[in-house]
């Protein structure tokens, strides 16, 4: 046989431990060339900058 609990884990307990689980919102922040947000650290998917210069360049539609 297979091991089991020996007691029924309570419902406050079990909540408990899953209170670190819910999802977090990104923390984005505004770029300082286009003004849409991006992650911080991170070039800019809109327009391609970081840190005031252009790293990569992107198409435009």
């Amino acid at each position: 046989m297979t091991p089991l609990p020996k007691r029924k884990i309570s419902k406050g307990r079990r909540d408990r431990r899953r209170a670190h689980d819910a999802l977090k919102p990104r923390n984005l922040v505004q770029c300082s060339n286009c003004g849409d947000m991006r992650l911080p650290h991170h070039v800019c998917p809109h327009c391609g900058f970081y840190k005031g210069r252009e790293v990569i360049s992107v198409e435009r539609e």
